[in-house]
């Protein structure tokens, strides 16, 4: 089973709207969508928040929808998992939620609310400067395995700087981690290895025995 994200991007504007779904190869009955809050509430798409639409969750994102998502079934089966972001501030960076492939050309946008003069934005990885572009946007025509890290971006004019996202590459013809679904000890429990970055440092969720653990890492690892 796979998470589908539509747009495939991990920050948004507060009030836009993201659609969720589960692709399951054969009967994907029972699979639905659940997430982890940065307040650590494990939860499923239409009990607090989410509209289901046919196999679609609909979410209207606040801020306080950040968190982890993935499918589940009620096995405990879990697809991969994506981090999505809605920052309080006025600057988002458009990259993958899902997984790149090796070769592949990726484009990084720079979006801000509002009307600016002056859409230059400068774009890092990792902390450190890579570029300068004066349409806001950056394109990496083949993406490799180097590329693979921790962006964001700020807008040369002061209007601000967007949150972090992991920006994560697989070789190309190499199966994607969430098949086959692994099982967990529980069902709406996260999956057994979860990077979320938040508030400038990484919090890799661990499966034990006694429920899911947050530790504080220097760097996402996923």
């Amino acid at each position: 089973a796979s998470l589908s994200v539509s747009p495939d991007r991990s920050q948004f504007f507060e009030y836009e709207s993201v659609s969720l779904s589960c692709e399951v190869q054969g009967n994907s009955a029972g699979w639905r969508v659940v997430r982890n809050t940065e307040r650590g509430i494990l939860s499923e798409c239409k009990t607090t928040w989410g509209e289901l639409k046919g196999s679609s969750c609909i979410v209207s994102l606040i801020p306080s929808d950040s968190g982890v998502y993935w499918c589940e079934s009620g096995s405990g089966k879990h697809s991969n998992a994506v981090n999505i972001t809605v920052p309080a501030g006025a600057v988002i960076l458009e990259s993958p939620a899902l997984p790149v492939t090796e070769g592949d050309s990726v484009t990084l946008r720079c979006r801000y609310q509002g009307t600016l003069s002056n859409h230059t934005a400068v774009f890092y990885k990792d902390g450190s400067l890579i570029r300068t572009e004066t349409t806001g946007e950056m394109t990496i025509p083949a993406v490799s395995k180097s590329d693979e890290g921790l962006y964001k971006c700020t807008n040369s004019s002061s209007e601000g700087e967007s949150p972090e996202s992991w920006m994560t590459v697989t070789a190309r013809g190499s199966t994607p981690s969430s098949s086959p679904p692994k099982a967990l000890p529980s069902p709406l429990s996260p999956p057994l290895s979860v990077c979320l970055w938040v508030g400038g440092c990484s919090l890799h969720l661990s499966d034990h025995s006694t429920g899911p653990v947050l530790q504080e890492e220097q760097r996402c690892s996923c």
